[in-house]
């Protein structure tokens, strides 16, 4: 059992701040326990002075990909893009083609520990390793497992690689979910994925209680595939396979959808996913959450792990191209606990919490604090993590794991992976 003494706890729906000391069990569903005074005889592991400091629930990630951690820094591709699906031929498809297990391994450590050092306990992770499929997702869980970070993890399917391919992603899902672990079935977007691996997968998700997450309308390439090959736009396509039916079914991007599919998707009990960030570096257009209903929340897309500058992006930006505001701002940044929650996900739970050592110059109340969120804080004000009650960041330094390790690994497997893609 962790105690934090002396906090000013801000709980994350009401904003309501109250300083306590608090108690956090440890182990999944673990509970807090609020005191003014501490009970005789406590004992607790870990004692944590929290004087001064902020204490909320930690963070979390709607969209990511884990297998983009080694593209940082990286050459030009061997022909330059000239639009977003010469991006993915080029440069995106050309690194998953290159991950073996071990570069695999090494992108999940590296980001989990990234995770923790920006005060994200959990990752909905959208995943894509062509000629690595089997076994990838059980790599990808223990490596989040190392660092202490909870997931939900999916493969991403695609026709684009082949027939071959596309079963091995069918397979390697069903055999991640069989095994008794949480996930989703991922599938590309639909101007990859035809109809007889569209329907296997909406099957598998059906067979195993869970959802499908999927790229929707990124680029105007996808409705123009989907209106050339199959008479529909991309969300009706979803909405008549069953997709958006499914509560557990998370839908990316969603930027360039009309009228009849924002209705579709606002009385949908499905989520929607942004990354704003992503958006601009592949200019791909501006999301617009006019007429799409609540089910609304924020991802990183692999750009990074920082969630508090994935949700300041989306004000900033969204002040030309959206209705959002400082407390609608924040309820995108928090929606995902509510879609975890809602469908039974373990691993976000209350005894997940984030530290801050927040320096601001003004006063932190409830009725300022949506400012604060905006404007003010940030990933370095992140002091200590917790994670299913469970010490994982301290004073700023990965708990779990050696950091200096994974970077060194890291760094040398990027090297291997960049000599693969100059070669295709």
């Amino acid at each position: 059992m962790i105690l934090l003494k002396n906090a000013t706890f801000i709980d994350w729906q009401t904003l309501i701040f109250t300083n306590t000391n608090i108690l956090v069990e440890e182990g999944p569903a673990g509970k807090i326990h609020f005191h003014n005074g501490l009970p005789d005889g406590l004992s607790p592991s870990i004692t944590l002075d929290c004087t001064g400091l902020l204490v909320t629930k930690s963070f979390a990630c709607g969209h990511h990909h884990i297998y983009s951690a080694l593209a940082r820094g990286m050459g030009p591709p061997r022909k330059a893009p000239r639009n977003f699906h010469e991006v993915l031929k080029y440069i995106w498809w050309a690194l998953d083609k290159c991950l073996d297990h071990e570069m695999i391994r090494a992108s999940a450590r590296y980001t989990a520990l990234a995770c923790a050092k920006n005060g994200v306990t959990f990752v909905v992770d959208h995943h894509a390793s062509p000629h690595a499929v089997e076994g990838s997702l059980e790599i990808i869980a223990e490596a989040f497992d190392e660092v202490g970070i909870g997931h939900l993890l999916c493969y991403e399917i695609s026709d684009r690689d082949g027939e071959d391919i596309a079963q091995k992603g069918l397979e390697e899902t069903e055999r991640y979910l069989s095994a008794g672990h949480q996930g989703l079935v991922g599938l590309h977007a639909s101007f990859t994925v035809g109809d007889d691996t569209m329907a296997k997968a909406v099957a598998l998700a059906r067979k195993y209680d869970s959802g499908i997450h999927i790229h929707v309308a990124e680029d105007p390439v996808d409705q123009e595939r989907c209106l050339r090959e199959h008479g529909k736009r991309v969300v009706e396509r979803l909405r008549d396979c069953g997709v958006t039916d499914m509560p557990k079914s998370i839908l990316a991007h969603c930027l360039h959808l009309n009228e009849k599919e924002k209705a579709i998707l606002a009385n949908a009990p499905s989520y929607i996913v942004y990354n704003t960030e992503s958006n601009l570096n592949n200019n791909v257009g501006y999301f617009d959450s006019r007429g799409l209903g609540d089910n609304i929340m924020l991802g990183a897309d692999g750009m990074h792990s920082d969630m508090l500058r994935s949700a300041r992006a989306a004000f900033l930006v969204g002040q030309g191209f959206d209705e959002i505001d400082y407390q609608e701002a924040y309820v995108r940044f928090r929606k995902v606990h509510h879609y975890l929650e809602e469908n039974g996900f373990s691993g976000d739970d209350d005894n997940n919490l984030v530290v801050l050592d927040y320096d601001s110059p003004t006063a932190v109340n409830r009725g300022n604090f949506p400012g604060h969120f905006i404007f003010g804080l940030e990933s370095r004000h992140v002091r200590h993590l917790i994670a299913s009650g469970r010490l994982i960041l301290k004073d700023r330094e990965v708990q779990t794991v050696e950091e200096q390790e994974v970077l060194r690994l890291c760094r040398g497997l990027s090297e291997q992976l960049w000599e693969r893609m100059a070669e295709l």
